[in-house]
């Protein structure tokens, strides 16, 4: 009986039947809180080179082919426009994303420990909000808020604008406060139940050990996550300029239309965008990807 072979067990399988293997994706796995910066950190640097290269070997040869046209070449037309692109357009992105990451987060510490708050009444409340603004689409929060708030309003008297920009940083923070919810919900399960115990055997109370035993050994945990949706929101915030923000999307098109609508003009302009993004984000990914493996926890 001891010897008695088992085809797929101890023996080769007796079938000719084909076998689908399970999909083992290279670069996340599902569910996997730092699935874009794993993706954009993976690209290997010799292809980061490339596509920035490519761009400014496309420049050349336009300027070439339209030597003899009367026209500015889609080059020189670009770096005219170049430090607007930058100081004025792009420069808003960075703001709406410095800003919208510091209110997300501030209300996303509060409603994460709300999920894990003593009450049911605050932690199924703080589950409700976060599921509802973590699988809505960003755009429709978007208009939503962007177009149930006036632009302007008095106070005492006065009349206030509220700039559009503004505006952004209030949608999108919403989403962002969910995810960042969830981080640190699932930062503080990580933690062990027997640091909980400890605390309770010590006789601390439950902010004590929230604040002085828990927090403290997660914190190092959220960070990956957290700057992997700061890199997120980042590439997100051309959506604004649906609604006529004036980041770098918007000031692309006004560039345009200022040169009269010009065809040959949208590689080089879009190309450049998508160039600026991937310059800011890319380094982002790639310390994202070093945090994670220097605040992983080792058994």
């Amino acid at each position: 009986m001891a010897n008695r072979s088992i085809p797929g067990v101890n023996a080769p399988a007796k079938t000719d039947l084909a076998v689908m293997y399970s999909f083992k994706s290279r670069y996340a796995a599902p569910n996997d809180p730092l699935g874009f910066s794993r993706y954009l950190a993976s690209l290997p640097p010799a292809l980061v080179f490339g596509i920035v290269l490519i761009p400014l070997l496309y420049y050349p040869v336009q300027a070439l082919a339209q030597s003899t046209s009367m026209k500015d070449p889609p080059f020189a037309v670009l770096m005219r426009w170049l430090p607007l692109l930058i100081t004025k357009g792009f420069a808003l992105n960075i703001l709406i994303s410095f800003l919208t990451m510091a209110l997300g987060t501030m209300l996303g510490v509060f409603l994460g420990l709300g999920q894990i708050a003593p009450s049911r009444i605050v932690r199924a409340l703080s589950r409700f909000v976060t599921r509802t603004f973590q699988n809505s689409p960003w755009l429709v929060v978007i208009f939503v808020v962007m177009l149930s708030i006036p632009n302007k309003f008095s106070l005492f008297g006065e009349s206030i604008n509220f700039p559009d920009w503004i505006k952004a940083v209030l949608a999108l923070s919403l989403p962002i406060m969910a995810n960042v919810s969830e981080i640190v919900r699932g930062g503080i399960s990580s933690v062990p139940s027997g640091q909980w115990e400890a605390a309770e055997s010590l006789a601390y109370s439950r902010r004590q050990t929230l604040w002085l035993i828990i927090l403290p050994q997660c914190f190092k945990r959220m960070i990956p996550p957290w700057m992997n949706w700061y890199a997120i929101l980042t590439m997100a915030t051309p959506l604004v300029s649906i609604l006529g923000v004036g980041e770098l999307v918007t000031t692309l098109r006004q560039a345009m239309a200022a040169e009269n609508g010009r065809p040959d003009l949208i590689f080089p302009f879009f190309g450049s965008a998508l160039v600026i993004f991937f310059l800011y984000c890319y380094p982002i990914a790639r310390l994202t990807m070093r945090l994670e493996r220097r605040f992983a926890v080792k058994f």
